[in-house]
């Protein structure tokens, strides 16, 4: 919310979504016109105050406090241009509001359809990112990606709603505590029913990284679970597939790595990851299924139903949706958390710790050896010494009396 007054002055009142942000980020987020450097200036000049007091470009703001902004004014041309968004035809709102399978305060669900890109790049003008003006509901701002799902790829795609839940989401991403389960047709029936492959993954030269492949030198960790779900014959299988990790093609370049490609993915299985008869050219790949903890506690799990092209390859085949939904999601391991690993890092570390603390006691212990022996002699004796009363002790401020020769007296001072 914000308001002018007659000199131009702009005054903001910080929103609960951005409470504890940097005054900075705030800008970023909602005044990209200025620069960092145009806000520097402000606060440097004392133009800039937060509940009229001078505030600085790394103060954190609180919700609900006034924001005073000057006006914009010539040197804010020289901030990098915004690009506008391109306002949305009708058609293209309702399309977007048709992908919503899944709203409440915190994030949003869609089911994207297969050939609609997540963000857009060179060439790409149709996008998910595009159309996200459409879906703000009753709140003012879009909502905000926090993952993305390959062009071709269909099914369900998270999305935030406030910065907020994104940094939330995107940390449960991060930490691999959630759970997404994509269904997908094989070439061919994998030997092992039930399977875990654990390939690294990285950019395959020479594809100006539009291609990975499995590098055992230096790609990246990656792991994915696979199960069988239903076969036919021997020319096309039913898996379920759960990402362990999230490299860019990893489901492709797996199970083309095992010998069985997903069908319709030229670019991992050739000419080989096509069926023939009437099942689609399209990739069928789909992510069914998401869960996911909600900032509010209680878990979000949501399924997308098939692209239409997998759905009638499913009947053509004769493969029953219950199936598959019948299967059990897997629970994340704590120990395969991010979170996790430290912790177990963190206790080997201390039982390290703990076993040279051991060693150390354990070599300043009494031993056999002669210097150890004279050792602890002489600290004995020094323990002996010290217990015993002190004999003929000086008084304060005065010399000790000095001990007669044998067969003398010692008058006492001051007496002749």
């Amino acid at each position: 919310m914000s308001k002018n007054d007659e000199n131009g002055i702009r005054q903001f009142v910080v929103a609960p979504d951005d409470d504890g942000i940097r005054l900075d980020r705030w800008f970023k987020r909602h005044l990209p016109d200025a620069s960092f450097n145009i806000v520097s200036r402000w606060a440097r000049t004392g133009q800039l105050r937060v509940d009229g007091k001078r505030a600085a470009p790394g103060d954190r703001l609180l919700a609900g406090q006034t924001l005073r902004v000057p006006p914009a004014d010539a040197s804010a041309s020289s901030a990098r241009p915004v690009r506008k968004r391109r306002a949305l035809t009708e058609d293209e709102m309702d399309f977007a509001l048709s992908m919503v399978i899944h709203k409440d305060d915190a994030a949003l669900v869609i089911n994207k359809p297969a050939g609609l890109a997540t963000q857009g790049g060179t060439k790409t003008e149709n996008h998910v990112d595009g159309l996200l003006d459409a879906l703000g509901f009753e709140l003012d701002s879009r909502p905000k990606l926090v993952h993305r799902l390959d062009k071709d790829t269909s099914g369900a795609l998270l999305l935030a709603r406030t910065s907020r839940s994104a940094g939330h989401f995107a940390k449960a991403f991060s930490s691999r505590t959630a759970r997404k389960v994509y269904w997908a047709l094989v070439v061919g029936v994998p030997d092992i029913a039930d399977g875990f492959i654990d390939l690294p993954i990285g950019k395959q030269p020479g594809s100006g990284g539009e291609k990975m492949h499995v590098d055992e030198k230096d790609g990246q960790s990656a792991r994915t679970r696979y199960r069988i779900v239903e076969r036919a014959g021997n020319a096309t299988a039913w898996v379920e597939l759960q990402p362990y990790t999230g490299r860019t093609h990893q489901l492709r370049v797996h199970m083309a790595a095992i010998g069985h490609p997903i069908v319709g993915d030229g670019k991992y299985g050739g000419k080989d990851a096509f069926l023939t008869g009437t099942i689609s050219r399209k990739m069928h790949l789909h992510a069914r299924r998401i869960r996911i903890d909600h900032p509010s506690g209680h878990q979000i799990d949501v399924r997308a139903d098939l692209p239409p092209h997998m759905a009638a390859s499913f009947d053509d085949l004769g493969f029953d949706i219950e199936m598959g939904d019948a299967l059990v999601l897997d629970a994340p391991k704590f120990s395969e958390t991010a979170e996790g690993k430290k912790r177990v890092a963190a206790n080997i570390a201390k039982s390290a710790r703990k076993e040279r603390k051991g060693e150390r006691r354990a070599r300043g212990s009494v031993s056999d050896k002669p210097k150890d022996k004279k050792r602890s002699q002489m600290a004995a004796g020094k323990k002996i010494a010290a217990n015993k009363p002190v004999i003929n002790k000086a008084v304060a401020g005065k010399a000790p009396a000095k001990r007669a020769p044998a067969g003398k007296k010692v008058a006492p001072r001051g007496k002749a």
